[in-house]
């Protein structure tokens, strides 16, 4: 502790071994030392003491569209760490698309972090895109520092990151295997897609049911299969459909190296309260009903889903039409996303405790940043949100920090209210206050 920096001090400090009143010693970014609450600060540290707000490692978000470069306008590396900052996200990791050129080689990689160097008010790593023509440029951006690749195995709905059908899947898989990285994949199927109806127009209803649970079931059974035959690593992404659990449980009994991932609008937002022509709901796989989502809930407690993440996928408003069938697909939710778990969570009898492993902890796990972050313990980096978590807010669209104020969210009422959010032993914002961008691109360990 003597030669401490910053002493942050609460009542109420989540570590792994629990919530406890502690001071949390930071020395060149970095915790030296979780020490009881009264513990003398030495001369010449700073002491931070938030009273009973809670400090929580901060959170690592590893399913973000940051969508820059190419269509910037729909967000950008400014604006969604300035959102992931005010809502307690200290780390995000970038998806391959939306951006213009994708990160599918090693020269793209160079250009968005050329973009994301100057503009990221948090910390920022990369995933590659696996595609059906680049299976070359898979080990080399491995190589370069990428988390991992994304695969969709139906359409993406942008042309330049087309699907991979199942040979083309093997084919990658057995490459990324070979390596030992990480395949993670949008999982819906597309024959089972196109059975669906389609009708189009304003209704929910149709919108679902274009979008059938067992699309995303059949794709992972494949996945399933795949990851077995080859020993590879795989997870799912945005996991919506219930029904899709038995199989994963009954693979993880097998050996087979899955995780999951589900999103806050999955556990928070249920089909039966969508209107209408509100397309700021629509995202694919889709929001299901609410007996869908209660068995979403068990699996994260029983540890089968093993993480929750955003999916921010944002775009401008005029791509939000009220046609479901042609509406951009996705949910602006970085800013709101610890609000949003933690008052459906407290509602279920979960604790912050549990909100912390579901979302920084076994997040940073996936993407082996689990040495850095994710928990308050000595070695880690000083990353901390700071939350009043009885404190409530009405989701104002105009307070948020998104390039495009388009949300579901709009008019909720969530409890926890983000004070203060810390990168590295530095205050990056405070009461809707930033600093300059302070934030470093990571490489995969």
């Amino acid at each position: 502790m003597s030669d401490a920096e910053l002493v942050l001090r609460s009542t109420r400090v989540i570590t792994p071994e629990g919530t406890r009143s502690a001071a949390v010693a930071v020395s060149a970014g970095t915790i030296t030392a979780v020490l009881p609450y009264d513990t003398e600060v030495p001369a010449g540290a700073h002491l931070e003491d938030v009273g009973d707000h809670v400090v929580l490692p901060g959170l690592v978000d590893t399913h973000v569209h940051v969508n820059d470069p190419g269509r910037t306008e729909w967000e950008g590396f400014w604006t969604a760490t300035r959102a992931a900052a005010a809502g307690g996200v200290t780390t995000l990791v970038d998806m391959p698309l939306n951006s213009l050129p994708p990160t599918t080689t090693v020269e793209h990689l160079r250009i968005k972090r050329d973009v994301a160097r100057d503009k990221a008010h948090i910390d920022v790593g990369f995933w590659g895109g696996a595609l059906p023509d680049n299976v070359k440029d898979l080990r080399p951006l491995h190589d370069a520092g990428v988390f991992g690749f994304k695969a969709f195995l139906s359409p993406s709905g942008v042309d330049e990151f087309p699907h991979l059908d199942q040979e083309r899947l093997a084919r990658s898989l057995a490459e990324i295997a070979g390596f030992g990285g990480l395949l993670i994949v949008h999982a819906e199927d597309p024959r089972r897609l196109a059975a669906a109806p389609q009708h189009g127009g304003p209704r929910y209803a149709d919108f679902l049911a274009s979008r059938p649970r067992d699309a995303e079931d059949t794709a992972i059974a494949a996945l399933i299969a795949q990851a077995r035959r080859l020993d590879a690593r795989v997870h799912v992404l945005h996991l919506s459909s219930a029904d899709a659990l038995p199989l994963i449980r009954a693979a993880r009994a097998d050996g087979v190296r899955i995780t999951v991932e589900t999103c806050p609008h999955y556990l928070t937002l249920t089909a039966e309260e969508v209107p209408d022509g509100a397309s700021e709901f629509k995202c694919c796989p889709p929001i299901r009903e609410a007996a869908n989502q209660d068995l979403l809930w068990e699996a994260l407690a029983d540890g089968t889903i093993d993480c929750v993440v955003t999916d921010h996928s944002p775009s401008t408003a005029d791509l939000k039409t009220d046609d479901f069938a042609t509406a951009w697909g996705g949910i602006s939710g970085l800013q709101l996303s610890l609000s949003a778990v933690w008052t459906a969570a407290r509602g279920r009898g979960h604790t912050l405790e549990d909100v912390v492993r579901w979302m920084s902890a076994r997040t940073a796990a996936l993407v082996g940043l689990d040495a850095r972050k994710g928990a308050i313990a000595p070695g880690r980096d000083a990353d901390f949100a700071v939350l009043a978590p009885d404190e409530s807010f009405t989701v104002d669209p105009a307070g948020l920090q998104h390039r495009n104020r388009v949300t579901a969210y709009a008019g909720r009422t969530l409890r926890g209210v983000v004070k203060s959010t810390w990168l590295r032993g530095e205050r990056i914002v405070a009461d809707g206050e930033f600093t300059s961008p302070r934030g470093a691109l990571l490489d995969r360990p």
